[in-house]
């Protein structure tokens, strides 16, 4: 386990370097924190650090949102808010990105907390403030 310090949002670029550097081979990153708590905010940051030049929004409705990284290794977005079963993350064909070469990046996954690969990134967001954050990576 890590813990990172967000004073603000001049340390993301910081804190999404850390991020990239903790995969380890992993290719799922499950994202956890509150309504607001910056994982939208902190996923576009990771994105910008590995050189997509794609614009990056929460895939709230479309679930999925595709970007491609400067070495053109497919980055997938998630956003699991708006379901209501994983049997809705199953329709959608979430194996196809999760055991894929892409880097997946996972909005609201409790929601499919038992579809998660056995060496899924986990990624807790804590708000401690209007401006601070403690992220812990495990």
């Amino acid at each position: 386990m890590k813990e990172i310090f967000v004073n603000g949002l001049g340390d993301l670029p910081d804190a999404a370097e850390e991020i990239i550097a903790a995969l380890d081979g992993r290719n799922v990153v499950a994202f956890f924190g509150s309504m607001g708590a910056g994982k939208t905010t902190l996923i576009r940051e990771i994105c910008a650090q590995m050189g997509s030049e794609d614009v990056v929004t929460s895939p709230t409705f479309a679930l999925v949102n595709r970007y491609d990284a400067a070495e053109g290794r497919p980055i997938y977005h998630f956003d699991f808010y708006r379901i209501d079963t994983p049997e809705e993350a199953l329709d959608m064909g979430y194996e196809e990105y999760f055991y894929s070469d892409g880097l997946c990046l996972v909005e609201w996954s409790e929601k499919i907390e038992a579809l998660l690969p056995d060496d899924v990134m986990t990624v807790k967001i804590e708000v401690q403030s209007p401006t601070k954050r403690r992220i812990e990576i495990d």
